[in-house]
């Protein structure tokens, strides 16, 4: 079955524990968090304070997405905060494997996330080393965006790869999701799927989500 992680970017931020019982009581998979600095994409979210004062609210499943260009300083914060599941970009890190080593000496679950217009043979030599890989299917930023389709080949190769190599990982699609995308992102082999405005300016947030986690490859 397919796994749903919202992404709060596009909730009411006026009442963010209402917004997540929502989607909470619809047995989503985990709760996406954007973290976004103003520097390495075009815009500002939230920091670890938020996300510190949303872990007592909810038992789900933290999947917190640094979209900044100083992750390494970060990782700690986020990680007290109460992070499940820490992501970084490939396009920031300048010694990625010396960050991915920081995040599983805090304990938690480590993902990479590539740009739209980043190859998967960017990745690979880091595959053993992942619970995750993103895969950006809008460039990051802003919620809403249309889902780029050139994606979708990058989800079949990196999908192949874990094929043949016999990886344990999940890859992870981000961006554009809506009823129509999503069907095409699991098709070629997307395990998780994050979604914002499509759950949560749904006319009927409970059967979209129904719909999108029995979608099958």
């Amino acid at each position: 079955m397919v796994k749903i992680a919202p992404s709060i970017l596009t909730c009411d931020f006026s009442d963010l524990t209402q917004e997540i019982r929502k989607v909470e009581k619809e047995n989503v998979d985990m709760l996406h968090l954007d973290i976004m600095d103003g520097h390495f994409v075009p815009n500002i979210s939230f920091g670890p304070m938020v996300v510190k004062s949303l872990r007592p609210k909810t038992d789900l499943f933290f999947d917190v997405h640094l979209m900044i260009e100083n992750a390494d300083e970060f990782l700690v914060p986020f990680s007290e905060a109460g992070a499940d599941l820490i992501t970084v970009h490939i396009e920031t890190c300048r010694d990625l494997k010396n960050t991915l080593n920081k995040i599983k000496s805090l304990g938690k679950k480590v993902g990479v996330c590539l740009n739209p217009d980043t190859p998967v043979e960017k990745v690979v030599k880091f595959l053993p080393e992942l619970d995750i890989v993103m895969l950006m299917s809008v460039f990051p930023g802003f919620g809403g965006q249309g889902f780029i389709d050139s994606v979708l080949k990058k989800i079949e190769k990196l999908k192949a790869i874990r094929e043949k190599d016999k990886l344990n990982l999940d890859i992870e699609v981000d961006g554009g999701i809506n009823i129509k995308t999503a069907a095409q992102a699991v098709f070629s082999g997307a395990d998780i799927l994050v979604v914002g405005s499509a759950i949560y300016q749904a006319e009927n947030l409970g059967q979209t989500i129904k719909y999108l986690k029995n979608l099958s490859h």
